[in-house]
């Protein structure tokens, strides 16, 4: 026996008993209000922004309405088309002058007003950190109340990438002074569109 397997067999030998069960979490649930109302008001809380309701024109047009001066939109949803198209093996430094990109949300977190993003709907993960803006597309039905049924989601066992983004990037020095988009977006919009 090697010295190697000598230490691992001590080590197994040596475990201590296991302990009582973990207890489980509760979900803490909030119904006092709609889920839509409770994500609204804490995205707004957080410095993103809310799509005006769509009417003519759909997304595109809203997406141009809402950056009239932007070169580059890239879009890894096909409700939008985008002025570039996204390529999933793209080189991530290849959107470096993206001015917009837009993503649809696989759920929302009306506790923080978060949205959850994995590498299947960004495409290139870089997409929601590289872009001047982020327009987020989110089904309404799919809210959920708080963290602790978003961890629960079984998506995040399996993404290999996966992000809770609330709001644009942000940042604050010693005199309290808010500067959004210091080290990514520079705003976060979502846009309610149902499935």
């Amino acid at each position: 026996m090697s010295s190697r397997d000598a230490i691992l067999a001590a080590v197994r030998a040596n475990q201590p008993a296991p302990g009582p069960a973990i207890p489980a979490i509760p979900l803490f649930e909030r119904t006092s209000r709609s889920l839509l109302e409770e994500f609204q008001e804490a995205l707004v809380s957080m410095g993103g922004k809310f799509a005006p309701a769509l009417d003519t024109g759909g997304l595109d047009a809203l997406v141009r309405s809402l950056f009239p001066d932007a070169a580059v939109i890239c879009s890894a949803t096909p409700e939008v088309r985008g002025t570039r198209a996204l390529d999933s093996s793209a080189d991530p430094a290849e959107l470096a002058d993206v001015d917009v990109g837009v993503v649809r949300c696989a759920f929302g977190v009306a506790e923080t007003g978060s949205v959850w993003l994995s590498e299947e709907e960004l495409q290139v993960n870089a997409l929601a950190y590289l872009a001047q803006h982020l327009v987020v597309l989110l089904d309404p039905t799919r809210i959920i109340s708080n963290l602790h049924q978003a961890y629960r989601d079984a998506r995040f066992k399996t993404a290999r990438y996966a992000v809770l983004v609330t709001g644009p990037s942000a940042t604050a020095d010693i005199e309290g002074v808010l500067i959004h988009g210091a080290q990514g977006v520079r705003s976060l919009t979502v846009a309610l569109v149902s499935l």
